[in-house]
């Protein structure tokens, strides 16, 4: 058996695509790019969950990440990408921690919901306005039908008592 996974070892290894594929140059990097998928897919999310802390962290790891993947022979340029393209959404995500904490961006923030608050209240209004009066025009159209209806029929009545 340990004949047969050395044989395995050695053809893999005989092979530069198979060699590097079964490596820990390709898997480090490739299991270790959740971390940036992560960072870019918060940097839709509300910034009033960021972390000042985590993201400094994050930063400062993926920064000392891309200097020993360049540092370690040979090269790890995969390795150097996922921490490129962390550090990148993480200085992504400090800016805007530092706009909506301290730069005022929390109260513009909230007067963009206020206002867009009001405008679909404005509009809401203005559907149950225009329901209300559609309503109104209808109730007004059913009595003035019933009173003509009412009119007719007495004018019947009163042919009918007199014989014109």
């Amino acid at each position: 058996m340990a004949a047969a996974v050395k044989a395995l070892n050695a053809r893999i290894r005989a092979n530069p695509v198979a060699d590097y594929f079964c490596s820990t140059h390709f898997w480090g990097p490739a299991s270790n790019f959740g971390i940036p998928i992560a960072a870019v897919m918060d940097t839709r999310k509300d910034p009033d969950i960021i972390s000042g802390r985590m993201t400094l962290a994050l930063a400062g790891y993926s920064g000392v990440f891309m200097r020993y993947s360049m540092a370690v022979t040979p090269k790890n340029y995969l390795l150097f990408g996922c921490h490129i393209v962390n550090f990148s959404a993480q200085m992504t995500q400090g800016y805007r921690f530092v706009n909506y904490w301290y730069m005022g961006g929390r109260d513009k923030l909230a007067k963009d919901r206020a206002e867009q608050g009001l405008g679909e209240a404005e509009a809401a209004t203005k559907d149950i306005a225009g329901s209300a009066k559609a309503g109104a025009q209808s109730a007004v159209d059913q009595a003035k039908a019933g009173t003509q209806n009412a009119v007719d029929e007495a004018k019947k009545q009163v042919e009918k008592v007199t014989g014109r």
